[in-house]
């Protein structure tokens, strides 16, 4: 029990500026454009893997998971971001 209100007093809801410019610069670029790079590495995979580049289209493939966190991450900032918390210091 303790413990917890020990690591409530120390959650800092703002942001450094370095990650607010990231912010601002990837909520300009759309979600789906972050599917749609995943959704070509799995096709660049595929036809590495049947043109008989295993390891490449291995490789490739390993791309898919990142990019889709990536995007999660692009609309998870767009609706819950850094600006929330500056536009309104009360919302908990």
């Amino acid at each position: 029990m303790q413990h917890t209100e020990t690591a409530q007093k120390f959650v800092d809801t703002s942001e450094d500026e370095f990650t607010k410019n990231i912010e601002r610069y990837t909520a300009s670029i759309p979600s789906s454009a972050y599917l749609a790079v995943a959704v070509g590495a799995i096709g660049l995979s595929l036809i590495a893997q049947l043109s008989g580049k295993g390891k490449w289209g291995n490789f490739v493939a390993q791309w898919v998971p990142t990019w889709l966190l990536l995007g999660l991450y692009n609309k998870i900032v767009k609706i819950e971001g850094h600006d929330r918390y500056d536009r309104n210091p009360g919302v908990a």
